[in-house]
């Protein structure tokens, strides 16, 4: 049986709320898989960035696959030593949008590199910049074949504005994204990947805004990619 944890909880998007979806649609496709759901017990990250806790993480010591949907959290020590062990195994990732920006300690923090690091080096990417709130994003499929994008249209509207990033070169990207009506020079970008790395297998999404929950293809995206992540 799979064992995936789930962290949902951020300021902007309400993950701790669409991700509830994702976990059903988990529930029904792969039958077999325990799903741990967390959301922290403040979901805020402004003004001032508040410390924030999912609680005992020891899930992750024998899960497959950790999902993570949120934006500036500051965890406890001990939580952050079960996520860095985790990751150190080769636990497989699935991160959605704001996870390439997942935390903000302060500089002075022992975790303080997990603020960039979690973006680049797990996930393939850190967090650049977006191309304003009132733009959406022209989904369209990178020319060919992977599990991930079974069943997946050609091309679909997201109303996630694009974010503008860099992925690593190990990273193959599987959707690429337009800006449509972008409030700044824009900037076309992937908006989907995966990474194959010996630390375990990674798909990140900047996709995540609460109405692509709606969208069967991007329900389907992450369908795929939980079946891809646990191998």
């Amino acid at each position: 049986m799979n064992s995936i944890v789930i962290l949902a909880g951020e300021g902007e998007y309400g993950s701790h709320r669409t991700m509830a979806a994702y976990a059903d649609d988990v529930g029904a496709e792969l039958p077999g898989a325990k799903v741990h759901y967390r959301v922290p017990d403040v979901l805020d990250d402004q003004p001032d960035f508040p410390a924030s806790s999912f609680g005992d993480l020891g899930v992750l010591a024998d899960a497959d696959l950790l999902v993570i949907y949120t934006r500036f959290r500051i965890l406890p020590d001990e939580q952050m030593v079960q996520l860095s062990d985790y990751v150190r195994r080769g636990g497989s990732v699935l991160g959605l949008r704001t996870a390439t920006h997942a935390f903000h300690y302060p500089d002075d923090s022992p975790w303080a590199r997990w603020n960039d690091g979690f973006g680049c080096d797990v996930l393939g990417s850190p967090w650049v910049s977006h191309h304003g709130h009132s733009s959406r994003t022209a989904v369209t499929r990178v020319p060919g074949e992977h599990p991930v994008l079974a069943g997946i249209p050609d091309r679909f509207t997201s109303r996630s504005w694009l974010y503008r990033v860099r992925p690593q070169p190990d990273c193959r990207p599987l959707l690429h994204g337009e800006p449509v009506d972008a409030e700044n020079a824009p900037t076309p970008s992937p908006v989907a990947w995966v990474r194959e790395r010996p630390q375990g297998r990674v798909f990140y999404t900047s996709l995540g805004h609460p109405d692509d929950f709606a969208l069967e293809a991007f329900r389907g995206l992450l369908v795929n990619a939980t079946r891809w992540c646990l191998g």
